[in-house]
């Protein structure tokens, strides 16, 4: 048989599982090498003259078989490294019969640069810059390590063995069992692990402080900053000692390692990693700093931690069988993490923003180049794409749909029924619909399948009549073409107060809803004359489907009824998550050409006097879009656009101020921060004055407190779009703040803005900085994220001229990803896509082809739009009215 009949396979063969790993690992951090040992106990299933694993750039010296049934040793006769597929065939002459034995393999690699795999960063140690080497194994990148079975259903214990630089601190996922000092170089031991998946090991070499708090079940729990900056893993340390305490009690399953140890990397592509009792982190994800660090950036951090952690049981505990149920792992650890942390920051509304969530995964299912939660994934270097706001956010959102379609209370019964079946095993979505089913008698797999197992979502259209209400679901897509799918859908409504509400299953195309019941019902808690009076007439009742915002599901009201729902936003009639929804579905009907630009404005006209933060929050993110989109379809209008918006935050601008009130809440410093960053971006004349003034006073004295960590971002704003060629002071301003700067607290804010100048030259002057020695790689996400709309022509064309340069500089990982995502989707037209589209024709890779595929699907999507803009007559007049119109 030849090695042939394994070349393309998604999967390993069965021949042989591993059931122990014995790793020993030389680093050299001079030289950026690494070398080991791996001695493999397996099970031999079948007879075989084959084993098959996975390595990936991996120098293979030596390899052998023992059988322990006879003691008898093998080697192969021919080694067989396939770089395509990531393997390693070992083929021997005589039969590898049945039963245990063990496989030793010797090799040696580069400690990398691209932040996956075993990897070098580099830190600065009294002004000398110095290697340090980290591990980022998720999806399949343990195998660029040591040869393995790396696929997360093979599960196996591991017990690892360093030889580091004596001077350096070495972590794993155990704790360590001994220490033995050889001259330069020590050898640290560390306990073997319980059964994981080789994507959860995790080693970090290098130089920390620490902290530690122990919790009441006596799991030590550490946070290893860079060295002088322990304090500011406080913050992060508390969360993760209380998040153990608390998923402890809920999954009703103790957390399973004898020690939590949380690092501060210097460079790490994502945000953290939750590898089993070694969770690593990029910085700012986890040091958090009480002057520097913005009310978002507490928050990010406590969600963060609390994902992490929760990881510990959903995902380490707990497994997927295979990455076509990576939503198991990430969609929980998200839902989770907002119950974590409602429950330490009750005053944070934490699932109101949660909303945010379920916006982005509704974005993102709205493309016909979307995917179900249930994956399918067929290359390896595939898997990276299924890391997105369908895993995480859509996930996470049908999660709380069921969850309040079933109850608190048996859904934790449930989960913890979960854990306890499956703790060290692998499941399938099945597996968790099926012990949900069994708690609670409901058939939760024939409900849940149309939202795990197909794309998309669907818009359910309402319509009035005669205290009838008919319903009509369809799939909702933003390019305009939809199908008959069908979802079980669990509908909430209110009919003129929450005190009236319906629930039923929406599971067949249409159905109509008899509510004189409850529109005649008398209403407890209206005491008010005036709403009693107004609620006697029909036509007058306003009705809120969806209500509370628990579906994955859009909203589309005949006239009639959106009329009265937003007479309902006026007159504060309504919750501040129901005013989220009402305003994020009409923008996303909008944007598909299901209603006109006319309709979102006249709408977002009602939301002058709003002062709640998540409320205040999407009408931003409303107006950026807005904004962006007019530059293409009106541009004669864009100024009075942007003076309409002005208006509708001047009232919460003014209530917030730019500093900040002693006691005041979370809530309001967040406010803050997006108020004035927002009136900074529209070129709000006041707030520039206003901004620079303050700018000024932070370049005299950094630790100035006329401008705080919640409004830096908009003074930095304010500096850039008065900045150009000729006048290029603002810029290099920014760039000393960035240079001078010892923190990611006060370095990330200026990256995010570097790019955002609206001349073209500057642009590419950011574009080119980010590629240089003094940006990490991690970072360029930030960069990238800002680049202006004026700046998109240059910004492309160096993405063109720099792409060999690029994808062989962040290899095919994860942040490729922000480069094509963050500079393609700026535009807005059919021929731009069509030039994006043939440039990539002959350069498309596995690791990021769906996610090209969306980001020009999102261009030609805006096309649409904006065609759609060009065709309403009334925007004029309308938009006249609306930008001299004040509170």
């Amino acid at each position: 048989m030849e090695t042939k009949q394994f070349k393309g396979q998604a999967r390993l063969p069965e021949f042989a599982i591993p059931k122990r790993y014995d790793i020993s690992l030389k680093t050299d951090l001079s030289e950026c090498t690494f070398s080991g040992t791996v001695q493999v106990n397996l099970n031999i299933l079948e007879d075989t003259k084959f084993l098959v694993l996975n390595t990936l750039e991996l120098v293979i010296h030596q390899v052998w078989y023992t059988s322990s049934s006879h003691n008898q040793t093998y080697r192969p006769c021919d080694v067989v490294l396939d770089g395509d597929d990531e393997t390693l065939v070992l083929v021997f002459d005589q039969v590898l019969g049945v039963g245990e034995g063990v496989l030793g393999i010797e090799f040696s690699a580069a400690l990398n640069e691209h932040l996956k795999g075993f990897y070098r960063c580099t830190y600065v140690d009294g002004g000398v810059k110095k290697n340090m080497a980290v591990t980022q194994f998720e999806a399949v990148e343990a195998r660029r390590c040591f040869p393995c079975w790396d696929e997360p259903a093979l599960k196996a214990t591991f017990k690892i063995k360093l030889d580091v630089p004596a001077e350096l601190t070495a972590l794993s996922n155990m704790p360590i069992t001994d220490e033995k000092p050889n001259g330069n170089i020590k050898t640290v031991y560390f306990e073997e692990s319980p059964i994981m998946s080789t994507y959860l090991v995790a080693f970090v070499v290098g130089v920390f402080d620490h902290i530690e708090e122990t919790t009441v079940d006596g799991i030590k729990v550490r946070v290893y900053c860079p060295v002088g900056k322990s304090d500011k893993g406080k913050f992060a340390l508390d969360v993760a000692v209380k998040a153990l305490d608390l998923y402890t009690k809920y999954f009703a399953t103790p957390y399973p390692l004898p020690k939590l140890d949380m690092v501060a990397v210097p460079e790490f592509s994502g945000g953290a990693m939750e590898n089993y009792g070694l969770i690593t982190y990029r910085e700012n994800e986890l040091l958090y700093d009480d002057l520097l660090s913005t009310a978002a950036r507490k928050q990010r951090n406590a969600i963060v931690v609390s994902h992490e952690v929760a990881h510990q049981w959903f995902g380490n505990l707990v497994t997927m069988e295979w990455w076509t149920h990576l939503w198991l792992n990430e969609g929980f650890a998200t839902w989770v993490s907002y119950m974590a942390v409602d429950s330490m920051f009750p005053e944070w509304k934490i699932w109101t923003q949660f909303l945010e969530l379920t916006t982005d995964g509704l974005c993102m299912d709205a493309l016909e180049q979307s995917h179900p939660i249930e994956v399918k994934v067929h290359h390896a270097r595939s898997i990276i794409e299924v890391f997105d706001d369908i895993s995480y956010k859509k996930g996470s959102a049908v999660i709380r749909m069921l969850q309040g379609f079933l109850g608190d209370h048996m859904f934790q019964k449930s989960l913890s029924s979960y854990m306890r079946r499956f703790a060290g095993k692998n499941t399938k979505t099945e597996d968790l619909w099926s012990i949900l089913s069994e708690e609670s008698g409901v058939q939760v797999n024939s409900m849940m399948d149309a939202w795990t197992k197909q794309k998309g979502y669907p818009v359910v259209s309402v319509k009035s009549k005669d205290n009838i209400l008919e319903f009509e679901q369809l799939q909702l897509l933003s390019s305009g073409s939809h199908d008959d799918r069908l979802w079980i859908i669990p509908v909430t409504l209110s009919i003129g107060s929450y005190n009236r509400r319906k629930t039923f299953l929406l599971e067949t195309k249409f159905r109509e809803l008899d509510i004189s019941e409850l529109v005649h019902s008398s209403d407890e808690n209206s005491s008010s004359i005036k709403e009693k009076n107004r609620e006697t007439c029909d036509e007058h009742l306003w009705v809120k489907v969806n209500t509370d915002q628990s579906g994955f599901y859009r909203v589309k009201y005949e006239d009639e009824l959106a009329a009265q729902l937003r007479k309902a936003v006026e007159s504060n009639y309504l919750s501040a998550i129901d005013k989220f929804g009402v305003l994020d579905d009409m923008y996303a009907l909008c944007e598909a050409c299901k209603e006109p630009l006319s309709s979102l404005l006249s709408l977002m006209d009602v939301y002058r006097k709003e002062l709640d933060y998540i409320v205040v929050s999407k009408l931003i993110d409303v107006c950026y879009e807005v904004v962006k989109i007019s530059g293409d379809a009106i541009p004669d209008l864009v100024n009075e656009l942007k003076q309409f918006f002005i208006n509708l935050l001047l009232f919460s601008s003014e209530k917030s101020g730019w500093e900040s009130i002693s006691g005041e809440s979370h809530l309001s410093a967040l406010l803050r921060g997006r108020v004035f960053l927002a009136l900074a971006t529209f070129s709000h004349d006041k707030t520039h004055k206003e901004a620079i003034r303050r700018f000024q006073t932070l370049l005299n004295d950094r630790n100035t407190p006329l401008l705080s960590a919640d409004t830096r971002k908009a003074a930095y704003v304010a500096v850039i779009l008065n900045t150009n060629t000729t006048n290029r002071n603002g810029f290099d301003s920014l760039l000393n703040i960035y240079r001078e700067a010892d923190t990611v607290q006060e370095k990330e804010p200026v990256l995010r803005h570097i790019a955002s100048c609206p001349d073209p030259t500057i642009v590419l002057e950011a574009l080119n900085f980010m590629l240089s020695d003094e940006v990490r790689h991690q970072d360029i996400i930030y960069v990238l994220g800002g680049i202006s709309s004026e700046g998109r022509e240059v910004a492309w064309r160096w993405l063109k001229e720099n792409w060999e340069l690029i994808f062989n500089k962040y290899g095919a990982g994860m942040l490729m990803h922000y480069f094509i995502t963050n500079i393609v989707t700026l535009f807005c037209s059919n021929e731009k896509a069509d030039e994006i589209e043939e440039f990539f024709g002959s350069r498309m890779h596995p690791s990021f082809g769906m996610n090209l595929k969306r980001s020009i699907e999102r261009v030609r999507i805006k096309a649409r739009w904006v065609e759609n803009i060009k065709r309403e007559q009334s925007l004029q007049d309308l938009l006249k009215r609306l930008a001299h119109s004040k509170a």
